[in-house]
């Protein structure tokens, strides 16, 4: 008769004791907030789903839902596969693959706040780089009052800021990848274009989709660069979900409203998450 040990179940417990605290007993707090009306900490109703139901039927927060969605995707349109085209781009071997990895791994040293006061400095059209560049060229930049050069700096920024990272994920998987696959291409007179696609592409969508996902869970849940850059302006052209969360919580003390928003938040993160891993799951699959 085989006897089972479960005494290592007792080295689990400090991790799911840390796991508790962490995660499950703030979203416990949250959901409690979500169906009450706070006015104090001493005084507080019962107000079911109500919170729940204005939130989805407010437009205010549809309208930055979409600015959300419209800004992740452009995020991942643009870094994906910027970022697979400089792994394919750096060395493989010798001094240049040290140099080039630190260079890419500084851009994601800065911190998130230092980062928006960067492209404040640099958007600038009478002392920064890239704000007197456009003034030079005739082009009339201005991202504190016009709603389109708003959006595209802060796209830029991003881009400038998280596109090492889907680099240098490409890169381990380039890397990773056996010589003998490319001596096979070598003698089948493999151009280099059939070698990304049979060969590279293949072996990169597991680092792709953790790629995809991080980028995407991040950049839907951006909130300090922008903020330092435009504080959500001009209007609400970069007021996205995590600002709009922030003022209904902090700006105007709502906390019922706010943590009903927070969980649909949350599962809409997950949702699209859980989709991204399911397609490109289902695609490793097939293919």
């Amino acid at each position: 008769m085989k006897v089972h040990n479960n005494k290592a179940w007792w080295l689990v417990l400090p991790v799911v004791a840390l796991v508790a605290f962490s995660a499950i007993v703030p979203m416990m707090t949250v959901v409690n907030y979500s169906v009450q009306d706070i006015f104090d900490p001493s005084t507080r109703y019962f107000v079911g789903t109500e919170w729940y139901r204005e939130i989805l039927r407010d437009e205010r927060l549809h309208n930055a839902l979409l600015r959300q969605f419209a800004y992740s995707f452009s995020v991942l349109a643009i870094e994906i596969p910027l970022g697979i085209i400089v792994a394919l781009s750096m060395p493989r071997r010798g001094l240049g693959v040290p140099i080039c990895l630190i260079l890419l791994s500084l851009p994601l040293l800065i911190p998130w706040n230092v980062v928006g006061t960067i492209w404040q400095i640099i958007g600038r059209g009478d002392i920064g780089l890239y704000g007197r560049l456009l003034h030079d060229l005739g082009i009339d930049y201005n991202y504190a009052s016009n709603p389109a050069d708003a959006w595209v700096t802060v796209l830029i920024m991003d881009v400038w800021h998280w596109t090492s990272l889907v680099a240098l994920l490409c890169y381990s998987g380039l890397r990773s990848i056996p010589d003998v696959y490319y001596q096979a291409a070598r003698i089948d007179r493999a151009s280099h274009w059939a070698v990304f696609r049979y060969i590279q592409l293949p072996k990169l969508k597991n680092v792709l989709l953790i790629a995809v996902m991080l980028r995407f869970m991040d950049s839907f849940m951006i909130y300090t660069e922008p903020f330092v850059l435009t504080g959500g302006g001009p209007g609400t052209t970069t007021t996205f979900l995590s600002q709009t969360l922030t003022q209904m919580a902090v700006g105007q003390f709502d906390l019922g409203r706010a943590a009903a928003f927070s969980l649909i938040y949350f599962l809409i993160i997950l949702l699209v998450t859980w989709l991204f891993y399911t397609a490109m799951t289902h695609a490793d699959d097939k293919g």
